[in-house]
């Protein structure tokens, strides 16, 4: 049995609380930018705007779900004959494979967490919204009845999701490969022009 280096062993455990501190940093800004723009968004807007945006951060939440799923479940193989053939985004997709762990911390933890706590706040501030319209005997079930609202749509779609990641891993992975590789080449085809 071969003992490993102890070296090597806490380069790894610090590249570890390095990646967990990064993504902690990474949490608190995104997720502050978001809820500051949604909440004033939405404090300004009419009640079928607030509706949209909320319908929007659950649908992203989703999205990303689904993606994080997909890349972790994804075989490598079929991109490395689409990569020798040169198909646009099999480069892409191999390097999201290979870092299935972190792309998928980032797809599920950051962006839909972040998602999750957002639309939250959305569905308080839509109640809010619908409060000072109409007066009800019972004004916490606005706020019970959006919370609700909001947890069903995003547990309902990301279970929805959950099977499509699952059946499709491939064909989701290379797509974001091929969004990811449109992404990389805009600087060269505004170089071509």
């Amino acid at each position: 049995m071969a003992k490993t280096d102890p070296a090597s062993a806490k380069r790894e455990r610090n590249k570890h609380i390095r990646w967990a501190v990064t993504i902690f940093l990474i949490t608190i800004f995104i997720s502050g930018l978001i809820s500051l723009i949604s909440d004033e968004v939405m404090a300004s807007s009419s009640l079928g705007v607030a509706f949209l945006i909320l319908f929007v951060i659950i649908f992203v939440g989703i999205i990303f779900d689904i993606i994080g799923m997909a890349v972790a479940t994804a075989e490598e193989k079929p991109f490395h004959s689409m990569a020798a053939r040169k198909v646009p985004g099999a480069q892409e997709a191999i390097r999201l494979l290979r870092n299935a762990e972190r792309v998928s911390s980032i797809c599920n933890d950051v962006v839909g967490d972040i998602c999750g706590v957002v639309s939250g706040s959305a569905s308080a501030t839509i109640a809010s919204l619908i409060l000072a319209h109409v007066e009800l005997d019972w004004p916490r079930g606005i706020g019970l009845l959006m919370s609700a609202l909001a947890a069903g749509l995003t547990v309902g779609g990301k279970a929805v999701g959950k099977t499509i990641a699952v059946n499709s891993a491939t064909e989701i992975v290379h797509t974001v490969g091929k969004i990811l590789w449109a992404f990389r080449n805009i600087p060269l085809r505004n170089k071509k022009r």
